[in-house]
Formats: structure tokens, sequence, C-alpha cells
């Protein structure tokens, strides 16, 4: 068997349809975000990255930073291997609290990344609730999708964001332990969840509601708790999830909910108990930052203030985006070529970044370009990035959008 000629073809057959994704090579630069250098082809050019999930530049706030530095100076590099082993790293449990209180919840559990902390959580708790069944939305991240799957319990998928449809497949269930999950920010097409409507819906029918946060945290609510907390609805969800590594800018993810919640899944979920915990510097640095947005506003209003003059531009000039109330501005080319074309372009003429989003990401024909504009983007980066795309608009004939 040529194993090597297998694997040949399979990517031969993903570029052939204008999917093969290629990463860029950037070295971001701190203090200078959105600003990174780019390595290509045996030179370095500076570029201005539009499609970070770093949200809010994080990642690069002197706080954050020397929280960081600091930490590494005083405990070294690694944890030590799993808390199974090595024991809860002091860090680790101020980290916890502060994720508890962000959330309005008794306890926090943290894990390695955001997809672990989902698939790791959900997995458990289908597996473990006897005769559980998990109500999925339809556009549920594939670390959701594989915790469910993982899981082995019954699943039940329900239209994207519907909670009438939610309410009738929850009735046909009957009496069985309910599981349901969904996000409240969709990181492609940038809409939130009707919140409201589908926790009623779940208390009703006496499931346990979970929602994926990653998107949000950091972004919404007057301390950064994510839609939930904008909308005052946290404690009436059972299991909240988040990510450190998006608008907090480092790494790693989190569950929060009750203190028993949180221990079943502390004492059952491999995901945990098997994996290297987060070193302390990074911890250290993820508590620096949700710090700093619990207490400061500053950020989030730059961010909406630069979404909107960006939305406004897109506008005037045509360009069409699917309008949200997010801060995700997905710009549609509806062609894996042209999208992957473009991307191109833009870093090599204009030095730009905004990676293609092509299938599997995203369903084949809706393929995009995602925008995420931050409070650090200017006025004439903004300029600079619309007036491109209008140029290359033209050069590739697309549709522009009709006002």
């Amino acid at each position: 068997m040529n194993f090597e000629q297998i694997f040949s073809d399979q990517i031969s057959l993903l570029k052939s349809e204008g999917n093969y994704r290629i990463f860029a090579e950037l070295e971001r630069k701190r203090g200078d975000f959105p600003r990174a250098a780019s390595h290509a082809e045996g030179c370095v050019k500076d570029v201005t990255v539009w499609c970070s999930n770093d949200y809010l530049g994080m990642g690069q706030h002197p706080e954050v930073v020397a929280a960081m530095v600091e930490t590494a100076q005083a405990c070294g590099t690694g944890a030590g291997g799993t808390r199974n082993i090595s024991g809860n790293h002091h860090h680790h449990i101020k980290l916890e609290a502060e994720l508890a209180d962000l959330h309005a919840k008794e306890a926090a559990l943290l894990f390695t990344s955001g997809y672990v902390s989902n698939w790791a959580a959900l997995s458990t708790l289908g597996a473990r609730v006897p005769n559980a069944v998990i109500l999925s939305d339809a556009h549920n991240h594939a670390s959701m999708i594989e915790g469910v799957r993982h899981s082995r319990a019954d699943k039940v998928i329900w239209a994207h964001n519907d909670w009438r449809d939610l309410d009738k497949k929850l009735t046909a269930l009957g009496d069985r332990p309910k599981i349901v999950a969904f996000e409240s920010v969709y990181s492609m097409d940038g809409d939130i969840a009707p919140i409201k409507e589908i926790v009623e819906v779940a208390k009703a029918h006496g499931a346990l509601t979970y929602i994926d946060e990653v998107h949000a945290v950091g972004m919404y609510g007057p301390r950064g708790g994510g839609v939930s907390e904008r909308e005052g609805l946290a404690d009436q969800i059972d299991l909240i999830e988040g990510t450190l590594g998006k608008a907090f800018g480092v790494m790693g993810g989190y569950i929060t909910g009750s203190k028993v919640l949180c221990d079943f899944i502390r004492s059952f979920a491999s995901g945990f108990i098997f994996t290297t915990a987060l070193p302390p510097a990074i911890a250290a640095a993820a508590t620096a930052s949700i710090k700093h947005l619990k207490a400061s506003d500053a950020e989030r209003q730059g961010q909406q203030a630069q979404v909107a003059k960006m939305r406004a531009r897109l506008d005037h000039l045509g360009i069409p985006y699917i309008n949200n109330e997010s801060h995700i501005i997905p710009v549609m080319i509806g062609d894996p070529v042209k999208c992957r074309m473009i991307s191109d372009v833009l870093m090599r003429d204009f030095g730009v970044y905004v990676q293609a989003i092509n299938y599997p990401t995203v369903a084949k024909g809706t393929e995009r370009l995602r925008i995420t504009p931050s409070p650090l983007h200017s006025d004439a980066d903004i300029d600079h990035l619309t007036n491109a795309l209008a140029t290359l608009w033209k050069q590739c004939a697309l549709a522009r959008a009709v006002a």
C-alpha cells in the first residue's frame, strides 16, 4: 500500500477545489498591534492584521505581558505536568476564582484550549449522565460536535437559533435527561443567539443549559462576561464555557458553573485529567487580562466604534457582508479560488493580512473574508483596507451590494 500516494492525491484534490489552506508566516510585534512582520519567500515586510481573534489587542497589553514575564521569572516555564500529578499551581487557582467571579458562578475549571474545554465537558456530560440526550444547535462549533460525538449519547440537532424548533424537539423527548448546547456569538456569520428564549424553553423542559461564549467573553457585558452577562441571563445558564485565547489575548479554555458541576467534569473528563496543565505564566497573564477588562470598558467601546466605521465604509463602496449584531464582519465572496486569490493579493500588494475562509469551515458557495476590527485599527487602516477591497472587487468582477 502506497500511503504517500494516498496522502498526495487527497491534498491535490483539495488544491484543485480551491480549499487547500495556506498559513501565513507572521511575527507579531509587542506594542505594535495590529502590525506584524510577514516572512514570505525570503522577504520580511510589515503587514496589518485584520483577522485576529485577539479582538481587543490584549495579547500586547503591557499589564498582561508584564504578568507573564514576571511569573515566568518567579515560577519557571511549565506547570510540571497534569494537575492530577503535579497538583494545582497557585496561579491556576487564582485564575479559576477570577473566571468564576466573571460569570457569577460558584466555580470554574481550566483547560488547555477552548476546543478542549468544549470537547471534554460535553463528552463527559453526555457519557456520564444516564440516558442523556444532547440537543445541539445546527451551527455549533466543531469542538462541540466532537464532544457530542465522543460522548456516544443520543443527539438531536435543532434548527439554528430557532427556539421554537428546540421546543418541539424537547417535547418529543419526554422525561429523558436533556442537555441544550448552543453558542452566544457564532464565529463565521457573527449572529447572536436568542439566549433568553432558548433558556426559557430549556428550563420549561427541565434541560441543562450549556452555552459557548468563546467569541463573546471580554467583548460584551459591563465586565466582559459575554452576551449572557449583557442580557442579565448568566445566572439562568447552568454551564458557561469560554476561552482565554481570543479577547483575553492569551490561551486556554474553561468552564464555569456550580461547584458540583465543575467537580463532576474535573473528576471524569479525560481531556482534563490526562492533559498537561497551562504554564503558570500563561495563567497569570490571563488573570491580569480578565481583571483589566472587568474594570475597563475603553477597549470594548473603541472596538465597537471601529466596527461601525468599517461597516459604513463597506456600505458606501457596495462591498457585500453579512450584517449582524456582533463584532465579526464576514465579507462575502462565494468562490473559493477568488477568495484565496483576493487574500493573497491583499497581502502581497497592499500589506493587508486577512485569511480566506473556505470549505469545510463554511459551506461551499459562502466563501468569505472574516474581518475583525480592533480598537487599535486606525481610521486610516480602515480606509486602506476598504479601498483595496474596492479595487479587487472591480478586478475580479464581483457583484456589489445593492443599497
